[in-house]
């Protein structure tokens, strides 16, 4: 009996993991990026200042979120790191001349309509967030 609750409870917390390691974050873009997927170290060269293209050669400026759930978890799942030492490297980046701070939005709802009427524009938002006028890129 002992074994078989073991094996039960094994399975569910195989389970509950398999479910948290699915993304709740999508990555979007204006529809002139000409990109239909995005690999996670393109993700990470555009959202750190390293590169302002997609390895297609698509031109994209990257939005940030100001904070939320979807911002903590866009960070950590794509770029390593988290806010603090995210807005810092930015910051020293910044002051040093080399780039300008990435506009950030205080909403997702801000960010699907900034998105949308951007240019170039690639950003993030939750999954159950509604994103009607963006395209979503496919993280691989």
């Amino acid at each position: 009996m002992k074994k078989f609750v073991f094996i039960v409870l094994l399975l569910i917390a195989a389970c509950a993991f398999a479910v948290r390691a699915e993304s709740q974050v999508i990555v979007i873009a204006n529809s002139s990026v000409k990109a239909t997927d995005v690999s996670k170290s393109d993700l990470r060269d555009v959202f750190t200042g390293a590169s302002s293209s997609l390895k297609d050669g698509s031109r994209v400026t990257p939005v940030l979120l100001k904070q939320g759930a979807a911002h903590d978890e866009f960070l950590s799942t794509y770029v390593g790191k988290s806010d603090a030492p995210f807005r810092a490297s930015w910051r020293s980046l910044v002051f040093s001349g080399q780039a300008s701070m990435p506009k950030s939005l205080d909403g997702e709802a801000a960010m699907v309509e900034f998105v949308a009427h951007t240019p170039g524009a690639i950003g993030y938002l939750g999954k159950a967030t509604p994103h009607q006028g963006v395209k979503v890129l496919v993280v691989r």
